[in-house]
This record gives structure tokens, sequence and C-alpha cells, in this order.
């Protein structure tokens, strides 16, 4: 579903770069990209993260599964090939925030390696930081919380190409950032990625 099919399009540069933009916001563009099983806590993560970095002066903007899904990737459902074409696009929309000097939190469940690593070569082709966050909690853990009830309905068979349960997760190999929800508070999640974007150069460091 990738392919270039339209023909005789050129890529339109502009006059301004991406170092530009980071001079004019204070910061960096990158992508953090969440994974992990439905009700891990991605999500939560990623909005307490927002907040967190919205309150220190930092542009930053979430892209959360369920809300592209039903916007851009409405068209898209639950097979492989829709959740490999989720995953793509989601990829190409992360690049242009980061292109924008944005700190951008995509939060997806991206069960497959493979989905994940082209985004991930999408972001190092153009020299953009990509992080991958692995939201580690025991599918138990994630099936006691089920905010949405979706286990329930999985188990019950309403729900059919379910992740964990009649779909597999691919669990990173080496994510940059292994949290561990049933384990750890979501201010030490947090505390986490921010000393992280810190050390990286990709934020200033708290005053």
């Amino acid at each position: 579903m990738s392919e270039q099919k339209a023909t005789n399009v050129h890529w339109h540069g502009g006059e301004i770069n991406r170092p530009e933009r980071a001079q004019l916001l204070g910061h960096g563009g990158a992508t953090l990209w969440f994974t992990g099983l439905s009700g891990s806590g991605k999500s939560t993560i990623a909005v307490a993260l927002e907040q967190a970095l919205y309150q220190r002066g930092v542009l930053v903007y979430r892209l959360d599964g369920d809300n592209i899904r039903l916007g851009i990737n409405k068209n898209l459902g639950f097979s492989a090939e829709d959740r490999a074409e989720n995953i793509r696009r989601v990829g190409e929309v992360s690049k242009l925030f980061v292109d924008g000097g944005v700190i951008v939190l995509s939060s997806f469940i991206s069960p497959y390696l493979v989905d994940r690593q082209i985004v991930r070569e999408l972001h190092e082709a153009d020299n953009m930081p990509f992080i991958e966050v692995f939201v580690d909690c025991s599918l138990e853990a994630a099936e006691e919380r089920d905010p949405k009830g979706l286990y329930k309905k999985a188990r019950a068979g309403e729900i059919k190409n379910f992740t964990g349960i009649d779909d597999p997760y691919e669990a990173p190999e080496a994510p940059e950032v292994h949290l561990h929800t049933d384990q750890q508070s979501l201010a030490e999640e947090v505390e986490h990625l921010i000393a992280l974007l810190e050390k990286q150069g990709l934020i200033p460091a708290a005053a």
C-alpha cells in the first residue's frame, strides 16, 4: 500500500531549514514512539509527558492511536496490511512534526517489529531523532486494567485480530527506553523520559 503511485511529482524545498526552526523554538524536534499492549499505559504516559513538556515551554504534540483512526486513518481496519499502512502513515506524519521542530509523542500499539523498523528508518534517513519507548506490561495486568473493555470483548469473540489475544505482539528488541508500567509510577516514567531528552540535548535542561 505504500508504493509511489502518483507520477511527475517532485519534492519542493523551502527557504527555512530545520536548524533555523530549532533556533526559533529553542529546541529541535524528535519522535518518541510509544509501543505496547492495549492498556499498557502508552496514552497515559504520553498525556502526562505532553503536559510536563508544555509547562517547560517545549512545543509538543501527541498522536494517539484511536484519534488517528477517527481521522486520517479512518479507512483502515486491523488486518496485518492495514496495521502496516496505519503505522507507515503515522511515521510520515511524525516526520513532518519533527521537521517543524516539534517533539511528537506517537502512541500506538504498533505490534510488528518490521513496521516499527520502517518508521525508524524513515527518521534515520533524514537524520531525525527517533526514540522507541517500550511500554511494557504483562498481558495479565493489561487485561485487569482493560480501561476500554476491549479484552473482555476479544475474549468473548466480539473483536477479531486483537493484539495479545488472537494477534501477536512483537516486543522491541533494543528500545531506547524500556518502561515497566506494572512496576513504575507515572511520575517516575515521565521523569525518566524528561531526563533522557535533556541528556540527548533535545530539550534545554531545567533552570
